[in-house]
């Protein structure tokens, strides 16, 4: 049996080679997208008279036949054939004889190949954002039944000004928001037939690139030959939203896990998404949250692998080209299975809204609520700044909190101190009064609601 392209070559190589040079093991993943590219090819060819009907008809119906069986797992794939491209035409060659060969008139591999990838990613990245939808509907409903639940709000892991609970969950709302739309805008470059393109330089035969487009459903047509069959910023852009997603998710997860240990007890996570120990059978295990966090490494490197890959390639195709997929087939798999874990682990997850107050009133996240005070009563901020900073230096001293100082010991700090700071230093006012807009405050964070639910449009 001889190669497909085998007839400039005198000798073959050993199965060691052909073994090393395969990429069917990953590639025939696009098998459905690549036998969908080439009945769209294929019936623009017949449209153009390059094929007669008939042949149009035997080639269609065989590419049908296969697609069938790849559905029902029923194709058995072979090294020697390469890729998944050859593995279909030498399949097809069996389903129909020798008029299969003609299925390739006016096509490379490299375009082929090209536009199996635009096609996967496509319906992909749509997956994508419906998966961020997922993780953002959890994050929306605990948020609208917690917009009163307070607690610490963090800089620097230390303990800064209380917030609203809701307020803090749909922070990440908001950043799988732009992770959205970051994968939405990425849709205008992948919606891009390379389709026609030929190994680089086009083709002698009078084909209609718009044409089979159209039948694939893409948007738009590369421009330029060389650039469509080389052109793999798409799965950069891919791979990039595919990290800064990960990132995002991989922030949370931190804190979920700082909030389900003894130290913070501020959730629990469900059994579900939770392991035990093989040693110590008082162990709860956040190992989800810990794979997703782990996980996004992974996706990184992937970005980080194929951007070395391309960074030192000339036009147009080269076979280093052929390392672009296991990456973005992985990065796919990680981050849907990614997504739907975060989605199931947030909807399950208890919130202990009194332990999380509780926080609030032991520490000293209200300080910035006394120079606000005393600013609002007259004085400059920085010298409020200046006396606030005293008195919780001497609490500590004292091994109280603000709440407990007397009030002649305010009023021995600032005339301007009344029984009135009490109310004003509750964490509950602090939180309530931040109304600006973006802000903590209880009515900012319904507005903030409001928005969030315009961007979930299947949301009930």
């Amino acid at each position: 049996m001889s190669k497909l392209w085998g007839g400039r070559f005198e000798q073959t190589a050993s199965e060691w080679v052909d073994e090393f040079g395969a990429s069917i093991h990953f590639d025939a993943q696009l098998v459905l997208e690549d036998i969908e590219g080439s009945i769209a090819h294929v019936t623009m060819l017949g449209e153009q008279h390059i094929l007669t009907a008939d042949e149009v008809a035997q080639i269609v119906a065989g590419l049908k036949t296969l697609a069938k069986k790849a559905q029902a797992d029923e194709l058995t794939f072979n090294v020697f054939h390469e890729d998944i491209h050859m593995n279909l035409e030498a399949l097809l060659h069996e389903e129909i004889g020798p008029v299969a060969g003609k299925m390739h008139t006016a096509r490379s591999r490299n375009d082929q190949v090209a536009t199996d990838m635009h096609l996967y990613l496509k319906r992909r990245v749509l997956e994508t954002i419906d998966g961020i939808e997922a993780v953002q509907t959890a994050l929306y409903d605990h948020a609208a039944q917690n917009v009163e639940s307070i607690m610490p709000g963090y800089t620097h892991l230390q303990r800064a000004q209380p917030v609203s609970l809701a307020h803090h969950l749909l922070a990440y709302f908001w950043m799988l928001e732009r992770d959205k739309e970051r994968f939405s805008d990425s849709l205008k470059r992948i919606d891009m037939s390379p389709l026609g393109a030929g190994a680089l330089a086009g083709t002698t035969f009078p084909i209609d690139r718009h044409r089979s487009a159209e039948l694939l459903g893409f948007a738009q047509v590369y421009p330029n030959s060389l650039d469509a069959v080389s052109d793999r910023d798409f799965i950069l852009e891919f791979l990039s939203n595919a990290s800064l997603l990960m990132m995002h998710l991989s922030r949370f997860c931190e804190e979920l896990i700082l909030w389900s240990s003894e130290e913070y007890r501020f959730i629990t996570i469900s059994d579900v998404f939770s392991t035990g120990s093989s040693m110590m059978p008082q162990k709860k295990n956040p190992d989800m949250a810990e794979l997703v966090r782990g996980k996004s490494g992974r996706v990184v490197g992937n970005l980080m692998g194929l951007l070395t890959i391309m960074k030192g390639l000339p036009l147009a195709y080269n076979k280093d080209l052929q390392e672009d997929k296991e990456g973005m087939f992985d990065t796919v798999k990680t981050v849907q299975g990614s997504l739907s874990i975060m989605a199931g682990m947030i909807q399950d997850m208890t919130f202990h809204t009194e332990m999380m107050k509780q926080a609030t009133e032991r520490d000293f996240s209200n300080a910035t609520e006394l120079a606000d005070y005393l600013t609002a009563k007259g004085m400059p901020f920085r010298e409020a700044h200046e006396v606030t900073g005293t008195l919780v230096r001497y609490c500590i001293d004292q091994r109280l909190y603000l709440s407990e100082l007397p009030i002649e010991t305010y009023q021995a700090h600032s005339e301007l101190i009344e029984a009135d700071v009490y109310e004003a230093l509750s964490p509950v006012t602090a939180v309530k009064r931040r109304n600006s807009y973006g802000g903590t405050g209880f009515d900012s964070v319904r507005i903030q609601l409001t928005e969030a639910k315009e961007n979930l449009p299947t949301h009930a």
